[in-house]
């Protein structure tokens, strides 16, 4: 068993604990429902072929088709994909989506590939795995290292399969196609949503609060810049080269449009086309784990924070927006330490949610302005904050396993409405 899959399945046994779930639901969310390994052939510009290993795994469609995300990397494997569908399965039911888990991806660096060699990969991939997806069975969306234009062009594949327009297998695709307002900011935007409700409710003031962000992509870049715009002093980012930590606070919109243009961070103050260098430190990012702030949003790669490091940590709030940077480990750490954590089927799961507004649309037809995506996130994200929190209060357990807890009530719940053991037993 990996250490992804390992970690996942004690965090769920110890929500276990709490319930008194039936005996059938323990046995499906023991093991994914269908995992399929492929070989995907390629003509390579230079006329060679070369095969790579893709997967896709449906861990559980209790509560509806599958969806979870599609990865380039070089170090995919069966193990990892599993790990990760069976997160999706959680984060979907959290967020009370009716979606099961999912997972995918190819053993590739996507960076060795031309454009046309990306596009032949891409569409090898749908020609391998389209008896196995769907919009009723399993959806796709874009994960590391892939985008809206990979998405549309495994849409346009699936597509060309079934001869005719499907839209609704693929979500993150560009608006041209079908895509959705909102959704290339979605996990961000999501991420800040949680934060603000909690500290909300912990009656902190943003002015009061610092932040620092592991990991200034995408998702880490939004979040960091939705929290300065909202009066969060943000005193420190990263990118896989390094960070840049200011005591007074960041002018997080200059860094990032600085970065865009730069390829790389610095600590700066723009105006209008002038961009003027203001005092910082330079720091690793193990170095800005260790900051002394109030919250830590660790948004780059997984297992960033182990028993190695946890100790270390000082921050009082993290807020997971990568998928499992905490270890099982240093969660009990981090707990005798009082750091609050806030986890990553929760706090990412902006992108999964308007992903589902995506596939919505898709299905009706009728296509949402940014401003109602970013309501309908709002309030999904706000209730089921609240929500897991109550859980917590109830159950005295930490926010991770209120989350756990929060979502194994709905896949029981549907479960059971199935028939399960227990009614079985009771009605011979």
């Amino acid at each position: 068993m990996s250490a992804l899959l390992s970690d996942a399945s004690q965090r769920l046994d110890r929500a276990l604990r709490y319930l008194d779930l039936s005996e059938d639901a323990i046995l499906h969310l023991r093991s994914p429902k269908a995992s399929l390994s492929v070989s995907i052939p390629v003509r390579m510009d230079d006329g060679s072929l070369q095969v790579f290993a893709g997967y896709r795994v449906r861990y559980d469609d209790t509560r509806g088709p599958t969806k979870g995300g599609v990865r380039f990397h070089p170090q995919v494997n069966l193990d990892e994909v599993q790990s990760l569908a069976f997160w999706m399965t959680f984060k979907c039911a959290a967020l009370n989506l009716p979606y099961g888990g999912a997972k995918g991806g190819i053993t590739v660096n996507p960076k060795t590939l031309s454009p046309m060699e990306l596009e032949r990969l891409s569409r090898g991939y749908i020609d391998a795995i389209a008896d196995f997806i769907g919009p009723n069975v399993d959806i796709l969306a874009p994960d590391v290292y892939t985008n809206p234009r990979i998405m549309s062009w495994m849409m346009d594949q699936y597509s060309i399969i079934c001869r005719q327009f499907s839209p609704g297998v693929v979500t993150g695709k560009p608006l041209a196609v079908g895509g959705s307002q909102g959704r290339d900011t979605a996990t961000g935007q999501g991420a800040f949503f949680v934060i603000d409700t909690v500290m909300t409710s912990q009656g902190r003031s943003p002015q009061k609060t610092t932040v620092a962000v592991q990991g200034f992509g995408n998702a880490g870049a939004v979040v960091a810049m939705l929290l300065a715009e909202a009066g969060y002093k943000v005193v420190a980012v990263s990118d896989s080269h390094g960070g840049i930590y200011a005591k007074q606070g960041l002018d997080v919109a200059s860094v990032h449009r600085f970065k865009q243009e730069n390829k790389e961070i610095q600590a700066v103050y723009c105006q209008n086309t002038v961009c003027n260098l203001v005092d910082h430190e330079l720091i690793s990012n193990e170095e800005l784990l260790n900051l002394e702030v109030d919250i830590l949003i660790p948004a780059a790669l997984e297992n960033q924070i182990t028993e190695q490091n946890a100790d270390q940590i000082r921050a009082s709030y993290i807020f997971e927006v990568a998928n499992g940077p905490i270890s099982v480990a240093a969660d009990d750490i981090l707990a005798t330490k009082g750091v609050l954590v806030y986890p990553d089927v929760l706090v990412n799961a902006g992108g999964v949610t308007v992903s589902y507004f995506e596939w919505v649309q898709n299905r009706s037809g009728l296509y949402w302005s940014e401003a109602t995506v970013k309501e309908q996130l709002r309030e999904k994200m706000v209730q089921e904050t609240k929500a897991i929190e109550a859980v917590a209060k109830t159950y005295q357990v930490s926010a991770r396993t209120a989350a756990y807890i929060h979502a194994l009530n709905r896949i029981g719940e549907t479960i059971e409405a199935k028939g399960s053991r227990r009614y079985f037993q009771n009605h011979r």
